[in-house]
């Protein structure tokens, strides 16, 4: 069935804290690099509460809460969420995201394996229930006087989204806590223990340029692909608009004749990208074969991802006559180079079935005077394989004269199967809910991997409710798994044993 809006607010959702604190946290900007008037409202009101606040270094938030009655004696625990959000928008919804708020909004709406439930969607962008489900949990935690809890602290990280700049700038002596709780898991029912690292990779191609020949200008865009999560939803075979468009262009430039001026897309080098576009110029004789050529390309395309996609759509538009093109060589290399780069899954886990080892996304291409410049986040968890693959990235760049890059590498999460907090989290989940919890290992870059480096010692997981196509504008949260974690999390606090267990 398809989704239809209820006519609930956020206010009538329970529990009540939690949703109380996420439509304030809709309310106010805080896209990556961007959650300064975030940052500024929890501190008014931690200081209104009496609740301590500080900021470290790097600009992370840290709040912390005395043990409630009875509790004082139980190791202390910090719960973890970051602040930023992944902003993008579809081609059609006007959106800001450094002054404009989310528009939140219930609908009833169908999942992956057929049932038919409650969720919270934003119009026309990204939700940010990638975190921000995980930090009004923390902060309602913080705000109630009826929980159980042993001594808390609050962990709100920057720019997770955009570089772990949080996590990387984290210092040793900062927490006191000796179990941290992640809260940015998107699979209620699963309890993550382990996680991919990453690592940033650049590909700068130097391009020239020469003056047009007479003929017919246009614009072809690619648009209507899913996108989503490099991590969670790489594994779902989905399209890449600059993949795509690159792959049409590289196999019909010479005999078409295309002239390009530009090639771009994406936005994120965390999200596979939903749109691309190129400008060209080709003689008017070669009209009927681009249309020709185009027509056969959008049925192969729609075949090929007829499961995966559904919607993949290809406009051609008339465009104003560019007084430059580039130069033949220069085309044949970018378009050599994007149509060979590798993208998605390279290999799966031997050891965790089902589950992705190693991964990239092609996430953004721009285009300057001088160069056409691509970024790509590669993904595993097995180091070496991810820095294999960074390497493989360096070796195409080199072939293709052009420059490469990499960056912000982190390490993965080393699954720990002695974990006392998980077993906690597990024998919880089972007494609350009649079954064990899936014990899974994420493909996406939790912080927790990061934190293993000023603190080697602490005792981590992860936990969250179930969210579907993160960092896209198809992004939504299940109501009932919000009300489960929930319920889970607060019985893991009142369950942390005492420090001399």
């Amino acid at each position: 069935m398809s989704s239809v809006k209820l006519d609930k607010k956020l206010a009538d959702l329970s529990p009540k804290p939690l949703w109380n604190w996420f439509q304030q946290i809709c309310d106010i900007p805080h896209p990556s690099k961007h959650e300064a008037k975030l940052k500024a409202h929890i501190q008014a009101w931690a200081d209104n509460k009496g609740i301590t606040c500080v900021e470290d270094n790097i600009g992370n938030l840290i709040l912390r809460k005395p043990a409630s009655q009875g509790m004082e004696d139980r190791k202390t625990v910090v719960i973890q969420a970051h602040l930023d959000m992944v902003p993008q928008a579809n081609s059609d919804t006007p959106f800001n995201f450094e002054t404009d708020a989310i528009l939140p909004y219930v609908v009833e709406d169908t999942d992956t394996d057929g049932t038919t439930d409650e969720w919270v969607k934003a119009t026309g962008t990204t939700l940010g229930s990638d975190n921000g489900i995980g930090m009004a949990s923390a902060l309602a935690v913080l705000e109630a006087d009826d929980i159980a809890h042993p001594k808390l602290e609050v962990l709100l990280t920057v720019d997770e989204e955009a570089g772990m700049t949080g996590a990387f700038g984290l210092e040793a002596g900062t927490l006191e806590a000796e179990i941290l709780i992640n809260t940015d898991s998107e699979q209620e029912g699963e309890v993550y223990m382990g996680c991919a690292g990453g690592c940033d990779a650049q590909v700068t191609v130097p391009v020239e340029y020469q003056a047009a020949q007479a003929g017919l200008s246009y614009s072809l865009a690619i648009s209507g692909l899913k996108g989503g999560h490099s991590g969670c939803n790489i594994h779902m075979g989905r399209g890449n608009a600059i993949k795509l468009l690159s792959r049409f262009a590289y196999g019909h430039h010479v005999e078409l004749g295309l002239q390009l001026t530009s090639i771009t897309g994406g936005t994120l080098r965390n999200a596979i990208p939903r749109e691309a576009q190129m400008q060209f110029v080709i003689a008017e004789d070669k009209k009927a074969d681009l249309e020709q050529a185009l027509e056969t390309f959008k049925a192969i395309i729609d075949k090929e991802y007829a499961i995966a996609e559904g919607g993949i759509e290809l406009s051609l538009t008339p465009a104003d006559a560019p007084e430059q093109v580039f130069t033949q060589a220069a085309q044949a290399k970018l378009l050599a180079f994007l149509h060979a780069s590798p993208n998605g899954v390279t290999r799966m886990s031997d050891e965790i079935e089902g589950v992705t080892e190693t991964s990239l996304n092609l996430g953004v291409l721009t285009i300057t005077d001088t160069q056409a410049q691509a970024l790509f986040l590669v993904r595993s968890l097995d180091d070496n394989a991810r820095d294999g693959v960074v390497n493989s990235l360096a070796a195409l760049a080199e072939l293709t004269g052009a420059e490469f890059e990499s960056n912000g590498a982190y390490p993965g999460w080393k699954p720990d199967n002695s974990s006392p907090v998980m077993a906690i989290v597990r024998d919880v989940y089972d007494g609350l809910y009649g079954h064990k919890p899936n014990i899974m290992v994420i493909h996406a870059g939790l912080e927790c991997g990061l934190f293993k480096e000023p603190y080697p010692e602490m005792d981590m997981v992860s936990i969250g409710p179930t969210i579907r196509f993160p960092h896209s504008p198809d992004e939504k949260v299940n109501v009932r798994t919000v009300g489960l974690y929930w319920q889970l999390l607060l019985a893991v606090l009142e369950n942390i044993p005492s420090r001399n267990s």
